[in-house]
Formats: structure tokens, sequence, C-alpha cells
């Protein structure tokens, strides 16, 4: 059992939210939570994330629930088979989404219709009117095991962190139709990487889908950048979930790890924003303004009566 001062934050950067282990206690806000997080266990890595600086307590563990394929059922393996030298077409928009507006899918079976290869859709949804014969629907599919078939050539998908690592591990590259939440930025990663081609699932016509496609089976580019991922993510000390156990753990030895811990946590808002320092530099400015101003103002008189040393009696004979 984790001991009540030891917090584990795990940022999924996916459709599920993040997971706190913690003792019931008084209520507390979702940000005072996460800031009594010993350590983040974060599930991406450097073959998705760009390079950028993060605190000692911020572990990767990207594709933690990434597996060898295993091998498809009968039926299933029969109909991959099926596709010959061209392989085969992965499709799936996660499980969120079941299904979409017929004009949709007709647009999208349509497109999927005019290549050469085999497509596995997962779609539970009313069958398409313009579905072809290289195309099957499923309720649902071995994903993981799709994705690791010698034969796929292509993933079609919404850009859930899930499938995004699953396509990483196996080195298949994408086609993108991110959808909410995180999904566009993960998409726009692996387009940046060279690794997918994105489309606006809403906009898009079949034509554009087809070129996509194309683009993604028959440019050598995108294999060869997503198998370059791929090569850095199976290049670790130790797999994923290894770490993420061995570094929850690690907090549980060490009582909460505080030396990993950043103080920015424990401070008070104003400290945090610096606003004290910002007080204090404006009042030493404020305090050089007004020395500069009362010396300024003393030499000027000064040098103005021995300008005018007679200035005062010329004025009283004046009056």
């Amino acid at each position: 059992m984790i001991s009540e001062t030891v917090f584990v934050f795990a940022l999924l950067c996916g459709a599920e939210a993040g997971r706190v282990l913690v003792l019931p206690g008084k209520p507390t806000t979702m940000c005072e939570t996460m800031g009594k997080a010993d350590i983040w266990l974060i599930r991406t890595y450097w073959d998705f994330e760009y390079p950028r600086p993060l605190l000692p307590n911020f572990k990767f563990v990207g594709g933690l629930h990434c597996k060898p394929a295993k091998p498809l059922s009968k039926d299933l393996e029969k109909f991959v088979q099926s596709s010959g030298d061209h392989g085969i077409v992965v499709f799936s928009l996660g499980s969120m989404i079941n299904n979409l507006t017929m004009e949709r899918a007709n647009t999208i079976a349509s497109a999927l219709g005019q290549i050469p290869q085999k497509v596995v859709w997962r779609y539970s949804g009313k069958t398409p009117e313009t579905l072809a014969p290289n195309t099957k629907l499923y309720e649902w599919i071995p994903q993981n095991d799709l994705l690791g078939h010698p034969k796929t050539k292509a993933f079609i998908t919404h850009g859930g962190t899930n499938g995004l690592y699953e396509a990483i591990y196996h080195g298949v590259p994408m086609v993108g139709f991110p959808l909410f939440a995180d999904q566009p930025d993960n998409m726009m990663h692996m387009k940046t990487k060279g690794a997918a081609v994105v489309l606006d699932i809403n906009t898009m016509e079949s034509n554009d889908l087809v070129d996509a496609l194309k683009t993604v089976l028959n440019n050598p580019s995108y294999k060869e950048s997503i198998m370059r991922l791929s090569r850095i993510h199976h290049d670790q000390p130790m797999k994923p979930l290894d770490q993420a156990v061995f570094w929850i753990e690690f907090v549980m030895r060490n009582k909460g790890a505080k030396h990993l811990r950043v103080q920015a946590h424990d401070l008070s808002w104003y400290q945090y924003h610096c606003l004290d320092v910002v007080a204090f530099l404006l009042s030493v400015v404020a305090l050089i303004t007004f020395l500069f101003i009362k010396t300024c103002s003393f030499f000027f008189r000064k040098c103005f009566r021995k300008m005018h040393p007679d200035g005062k009696a010329q004025k009283n004979k004046k009056e």
C-alpha cells in the first residue's frame, strides 16, 4: 500500500483521465492534488515528444501497453492473407467512436474501395452503401495484433495515444483523422516527424483520402520515418512498463522521493509569481528615480543662484 506521503500521478495524454493514487482525506481541488504528486508517469516518450527541459520527477513510460502481436483468428487471418502482396490497411477510430453519419461513411467507404489493399475496418454503424468488396467491417478488432502483422501497410487512426503507440511500436505509417482532445496535437507530432498524413474528416472528399493513402503506401519516406521512431522506442534500457513499476516502487522506498520534487509547489501564490521580487525591484527603481529627481533639483537651484546672485535684491527693488 502507498503511504500517506506518497502520491503518483499518471499523465495519460489520451482520452483516459489521469489517476491519482491517494488515500481518503479532506476535500481538495484537482490542482492541489496534482501539486502534491511526487512522481509523474507520462505516457509518451522521445519518439513522440519534442526535446524540452523537464523536472526530474517526470518519467516517460510511453507505450507501456504495447506488446508483440499474437496470431489472428482463422477467419481474420484468411482475409488478411487474401490480400496477397498488396497487404492490408487497418482502420479504427477508437472505442469512443462507434459509427459515423451515412454521408461520411459513404465517403470513406468509396475511397477505401479505390486502393488495391484489403481493409479491416472497425465499425459498428449501418453498413455504408458504397462499401467495396476489399473492405470488411468488424465491431471489434485485435488492433495490436493486426498492426503487428507483416502484411499491414498502413493505419487509419483518430490519433489516440493507444493506437498511435501501437503503430510506433510495430512501425506502421498512419493517415490521421483527429477528432477532439489531444488527438489533433498527437497527429501533428506524427506529421512533423514524417510518419503520417493528416486529414479533416468533416471536410475531406473521397479523393483526398485516396491521395493520402497512396502517399503513405507508395512514398517510402513514411515507412522509413515510422521505422526510425520505432527503433528509438525499442532502444531503451528497460521496457516502459518495467520503468513505470520501478519509479512507483522507487517513490515508495524513498518515502515520497522529495529530492526529485520541485519546491515551487510549496511556494505561496505571490512567491510563485515572483510578486515579492517585482515589488522589491519597483521599490528600488522608485527610490533611484526619487533620488535622481531630488539631486537634479538641488543642482539646478545651485546653478540658478550662481547665475543670478542679485536676483532676490532685484525682485525686492521692483516690488
